[in-house]
């Protein structure tokens, strides 16, 4: 099997290289936020940035041409998708949420988010996690009672990254609290600025001082989200009243596949190999060490391992296969690698690897201690490794609950 791109996919990523180095000033990376960590924002330089992206047909790909898509191949949108992450940009078209609500949501609600979603006009926090709860979205408290032609909505999420940057929150609420766990939730698409809605910020460790430009996780702020007698109309419900433990389980299942997700997980092995190549650390070069060569080059298996299970998920959904478990292998094999390739970066580079950015004899600005300080979140957000462990066996392979 040729795992190769074509000519013409090898050539759409040197466009968009050449794009990147052409446009990507310093003043758009400052309204960015410094180093283009702030999730979800958008200032006027980078509003014509993305325009000038969209002429190009790059933002959208794969959704359909009439909510603003280029019904273009998966393989192109991976392409692209991935040089655009790679400085802090995503172009993926619609982002997390988007998915269910093309595969769940009526006519208008499609027409109305997708469009919008693709060119930034929305943004879209997850109101999933809860302080009780954590993990464990079945244990949920954040109730939305149905009153005529309106859900009432109180409770709070926490972790709501983009909340602050957000038009509206992709929001899990719990709809009948007679039934068991997981049968009794609904999701809802709230607007942010609804009555009712306070957002509390949680600053992050990648807050003071900032992490660098490719930190992975770095975002130095997220959110708490109380909602308290929010009012939105029954047309906000995305699916079946009841069945959103379903609809959410879809969304991110289809939101984890993409060049976006598997860079988080293997960026630390491309930042650590060309560090080793081209440096030393007190006169010893760790490239001439046998033992941190053999490491590196297993690591590196590993992440052509990522690599290829992103580009298989692509290829499935592309042909409309069943996609049941394979997102959730995914978030198990590429997280896990990225914490020992932080492990082994810890190995390396000793006392130094404590050093962050804005420290006298930092490394590369403190990224290692950075992706350090980010390790434990990729095992956790957006579904924990345990829980994704669950899904495998029982999707997968049809283990029982309990098994």
């Amino acid at each position: 099997m040729d795992f190769a791109f074509t000519h013409k996919q090898e050539k759409l990523g040197k466009d968009v290289r050449e794009f990147i180095a052409n446009n990507l000033t310093p003043g758009i990376r400052e309204e960015m936020g410094g180093d283009g960590l702030e999730e979800g924002k958008r200032g006027p330089k980078v509003q014509e940035l993305y325009k000038k992206i969209a002429e190009r047909g790059w933002i959208g790909i794969v959704w359909p041409k009439k909510y603003g898509g280029q019904e273009g191949s998966r393989i192109d949108q991976y392409i692209v998708e991935e040089e655009f992450a790679r400085v802090g940009l995503s172009v993926g078209g619609a982002g997390s949420g988007a998915p269910a609500i093309m595969a769940a949501g009526t006519d208008a609600q499609k027409e109305y988010f997708i469009p919008k979603l693709i060119n930034g006009e929305i943004i879209l926090a997850l109101g999933f996690s809860e302080p009780r709860g954590g993990a464990d979205l079945a244990a949920l408290q954040c109730r939305a009672v149905r009153d005529g032609d309106e859900y009432v909505i109180n409770g709070q999420k926490t972790f709501s990254t983009s909340a602050h940057h957000a038009t509206h929150i992709y929001l899990m609420a719990r709809t009948d609290p007679d039934a068991y766990r997981h049968k009794g939730i609904s999701i809802l698409l709230v607007p942010i600025d609804a009555p009712g809605i306070t957002i509390r910020p949680m600053y992050t460790l990648q807050n003071n001082p900032k992490a660098p430009a490719g930190t992975t996780y770095a975002t130095p702020q997220t959110n708490e989200v109380f909602l308290d007698n929010v009012r939105v109309p029954v047309s906000c419900l995305l699916g079946e009243e009841n069945k959103g433990w379903y609809v959410g389980a879809m969304g991110l299942n289809l939101d984890r596949v993409g060049a976006s997700r598997y860079l988080i997980s293997v960026r630390r092995d491309e930042d650590i190999i060309n560090w080793v190549k081209h440096n030393k650390l007190d006169e010893y070069a760790p490239a001439k060490d046998d033992a941190i060569r053999d490491r590196l080059a297993e690591l590196w298996i590993e992440a052509q391992v990522s690599r290829l299970m992103t580009m298989r998920s692509m290829s499935m959904v592309e042909r409309d296969m069943p996609f049941n478990y394979e997102g959730s292998a995914e978030k198990v094999w590429s997280p896990e690698h990225g914490i020992k390739t932080t492990e082994m970066v810890t190995q390396i580079l000793g006392p130094y690897i404590q050093l962050m950015n804005g420290s006298e004899e930092a490394i590369e600005k403190g990224i290692f201690a950075h992706n350090l300080l980010a390790s434990w979140v990729s095992a956790n957000n957006h579904g924990g490794v345990q829980i994704m462990r669950d899904q495998v066996v029982r999707r997968g392979f049809g283990f029982p609950r309990g098994y």
